[in-house]
């Protein structure tokens, strides 16, 4: 599509959007789509033909839609004598034996145009192609009028020596492609584009080489660009202007010059899926992993690690040990040894106590002893002599499976089963026993 064929629209945000104007059917119908790569193959400024494009450069800049050329180098190369600068410094670097720039006066305005040293020069007026804007002046009378005309146009002007030249020279380069050409005039006329002219393919030297490979990093780098200069009857060469992208594509190798642009806008398509970056899911930080950690529920044969199995009866018992150890001895402190024998009876049916989480090791003793182990830690600094073993508590709690709260409390007053579910025959005799315990319990609490 041509510029005047297509409108666009760009927010700041990255959205935008191409409106193209198509014929179907003989009705001309507008589509809109989003291009994701641009190859600008046309003048996107010309004061010759009254287009202006540069507002389309600048939105699609604004949409940051990547092309080829750049769009910076695109818009660089809107005015001449702007290119031009660019040339005048690679001159200076060079310098003129390798890179022989033809010698031009630059005017901004008509009003600083009133003579030149030596004629004849050729005058360009303005921003144009393809020859337009270009006139010979042989004298001084000729050259005051031209800037009459300047005046009117309301633009600068370039001025630049008279070459009488053999031919013109054009290198090209497309991506890593080179090709020079050299074109003669038939016609007789001074503009060797202009009238009939004979193109031919020469040999492409490292000093044509040189020229557009300099040329070439001009803008931030011009992937599609050529150079034009004249060969002079006198032998030399003078390099007078740089194209870019917009270039027109000559000689009998066209073909073969399109396929070398669509494998540069392929390259450079994939070159721009490479850097794109690919949002990744979102990870946790390394402060995040224990949490997600600590959230997974306890296996059955494990103890949590906030909670550690005590390692011994001593006074160095944790707090949450010491809490254990306290509940099972709140329901003896709240009845009498006379009167324990009914709350001993009822205490299954009580609820358990709130920290009892951590399993209690079976020992073999009788439940005096038992129980005395228990309120040892919290009334005695040394624990009394008892007849059970020290290794077995602690090597049991390691892969003891975790018991409920009705379990720990059942084991802690060394109660069966048996000793709830007997007959009516054996009640009294279980009660007595019960109270013998106790007493027993008591007894070892307070002898010290």
């Amino acid at each position: 599509a041509e510029f005047s064929e297509i409108n666009l629209i760009a927010h700041a945000d990255g959205n935008y959007a191409v409106d193209i104007q198509v014929i179907r059917n003989g009705t001309k119908v507008v589509r809109s789509f989003r291009p994701d790569f641009v190859l600008v193959r046309q003048h996107s400024f010309s004061m010759a033909e009254n287009e202006d494009f540069r507002n389309l450069i600048i939105g699609m800049q604004y949409a940051g839609i990547p092309s080829v050329n750049s769009l910076e180098s695109i818009y660089n190369f809107c005015d001449k004598p702007w290119v031009f600068a660019q040339l005048v410094s690679v001159y200076k670097t060079l310098g003129p034996e390798k890179f022989p720039l033809i010698e031009q006066t630059f005017y901004p305005n008509h009003k600083e145009m009133l003579t030149m040293p030596t004629f004849p020069v050729v005058v360009k007026i303005g921003h144009a192609h393809s020859g337009m804007g270009k006139i010979k002046v042989d004298n001084h009378y000729d050259f005051q009028d031209i800037a009459s005309v300047v005046a009117l146009t309301q633009t600068y002007a370039t001025t630049e020596p008279f070459i009488d030249s053999k031919y013109d020279i054009r290198i090209q380069k497309i991506g890593s492609n080179y090709k020079a050409y050299m074109r003669t005039s038939i016609s007789g006329n001074w503009k060797t584009n202009t009238g009939s002219a004979m193109l031919e393919q020469i040999a492409m030297s490292d000093k044509y080489k040189l020229w557009v490979d300099t040329c070439s990093e001009i803008f931030g780098g011009l992937d599609i660009c050529a150079v034009k200069a004249v060969h002079g009857k006198d032998g030399k060469d003078y390099i007078f202007e740089v194209m870019d992208c917009a270039m027109p594509l000559i000689g009998e190798h066209q073909t073969e010059d399109r396929q070398h642009i669509t494998e540069l806008v392929v390259s450079k398509m994939n070159q721009m899926l490479s850097k794109t970056p690919i949002p990744s899911p979102q990870r946790p930080t390394a402060t995040q992993q224990p949490q997600s950690g600590s959230l997974k529920e306890p296996e059955p044969n494990k103890i949590p690690p906030q909670r550690p199995p005590p390692q011994g009866w001593g006074p160095v018992q944790p707090q949450g040990m010491q809490s254990q150890s306290q509940e099972p001895l709140q329901p003896q402190r709240m009845f009498p040894p006379g009167q324990s024998a009914k709350p001993s009876a009822s205490q299954p049916q009580r609820p358990p106590g709130p920290t009892t989480q951590q399993p209690r090791p079976q020992a073999q003793g009788p439940p005096s002893s038992r129980l005395s182990k228990e309120a040892e830690p919290q009334l005695q600094p040394q624990p009394a002599p008892q007849p059970a073993p020290q290794p077995a508590p602690q090597q049991k709690p390691q892969s003891h499976p975790q018991l409920n709260k009705s379990q720990s409390l059942t084991n802690a007053f060394s109660f069966t089963e048996s000793s709830f579910f007997r007959s009516s025959v054996n009640e009294d005799e279980a009660k007595a026993e019960t109270i013998r315990n106790l007493r027993k319990s008591f007894a070892s609490l307070f002898s010290d």
